[in-house]
């Protein structure tokens, strides 16, 4: 079947909608062409079918085409941003990662490497898991391509910075300890976003805090709201080379039921898109989203969610390369609202107004 696609600014784009019906086709993510259809790609997005690493319920394996299939209903204009991302720059899907199930060292092994093949033209990644085990290889290539130490912000209900699980030092549950423990993080730098629920004990928040771990829970995002949880992180990272990691389970369930270990009191998928649009002009050098596990998600409420949390990443990427300092600039539906006496739907008066 020939494919119509869109092109803009000389990049080739996603399938045209209006000419092929949304449900037809190959799913790449966002029916954007695969890496071997384009010259070069600035941004690439790779599925890593891995669980290996999980603790509870598996099946993450599978989530990177559940979120390929969810993303056929994006757009290529991103009205909160005022941006066309696949316009701005080339997007492309690279597919899977081919990972060794059975063994956690190779696969993590793999990962890495294929990362750093990814990026060596220049490319940033945007990966889709999996479980967030492969977190850890992903933020070492990272880190090499940076040349330093990198920030990082963690979106996710529970920390990842245990020591071990069974023994096991690599797992879903570790790969933040470890990545401290190894130097490819900027301890000053460093942030969960999201997290709730039981632990261990307290020694699971001391020993996070003695890593240099920020933390904003569910609970302050509820009672500070988006835009200051926003400012306090703008004010932590700065300018730095920043990593984005999102575990779906961020989400409350009710957003995000197709996950291993979903926790209740999470935020919703409005806040943590608009937290993630209010970090324009930041230098975001790499990004995942992981845990989406498609066995329990009802109506792909959860693979909806995370094709748009993996689409405002892309934009945010291709924003930033763009020429121009966008660094505070108002980004999102609660910045557009900024500076306004109110904010109402058309058709509705003022008080006291016809």
């Amino acid at each position: 079947m020939e494919e119509l696609r869109i092109e803009a600014n000389g990049n080739l784009g996603p399938i045209d909608s209006s000419r092929i019906p949304r449900y037809a086709g190959a799913a790449t993510y966002a029916r954007l062409p695969r890496l071997d259809q384009v010259a070069k790609a600035d941004v690439t997005v790779v599925g890593v079918p891995f669980d290996s690493g999980v603790s509870y319920r598996p099946g993450a394996r599978f989530g990177a085409n559940h979120i390929r299939e969810a993303s056929r209903l994006l757009r290529p204009y991103n009205p909160a941003w005022d941006v066309s991302p696949f316009e701005n720059v080339q997007v492309a899907d690279a597919g899977d990662m081919a990972v060794n199930p059975f063994n956690i060292n190779e696969a993590i092994e793999t990962v890495q490497q294929n990362a750093l093949d990814l990026t060596a033209t220049g490319s940033k990644l945007v990966t889709l898991g999996g479980d967030h085990t492969i977190a850890l290889p992903l933020l070492r290539a990272a880190a090499e391509r940076a040349g330093e130490p990198i920030a990082m912000l963690h979106f996710d209900a529970h920390l990842d910075t245990w020591d071990t699980y069974f023994g096991a030092e690599y797992t879903h549950g570790t790969p933040f300890r470890r990545a401290v423990e190894e130097g490819i993080l900027d301890t000053e730098a460093i942030s969960h976003i999201g997290t709730r629920g039981p632990l261990y004990g307290k020694k699971d928040l001391d020993d996070d805090h003695r890593f240099g771990f920020g933390i904003v829970t569910s609970a302050d995002v509820y009672y500070q709201g988006v835009l200051e949880t926003v400012a306090k992180v703008r004010d932590r990272i700065g300018s730095r080379p920043l990593y984005i990691s999102v575990d779906i389970d961020v989400l409350d369930p009710a957003h995000a039921p197709g996950t291993g270990t979903p926790e209740a009191g999470g935020i919703t998928s409005r806040e943590l898109l608009e937290i993630i649009r209010g970090f324009r002009g930041m230098n975001l050098v790499g990004a995942d989203v992981v845990e989406v596990a498609p066995a329990y998600d009802h109506a792909e409420i959860t693979g909806v969610a995370a094709s748009h949390v993996a689409y405002e990443l892309v934009t945010l990427m291709a924003d930033k390369a763009v020429p121009g300092d966008r660094f505070g600039a108002a980004t999102g539906y609660a910045a557009q609202a900024l500076g306004q006496d109110i904010r109402r739907p058309a058709g509705f008066a003022a008080a006291g107004k016809e």
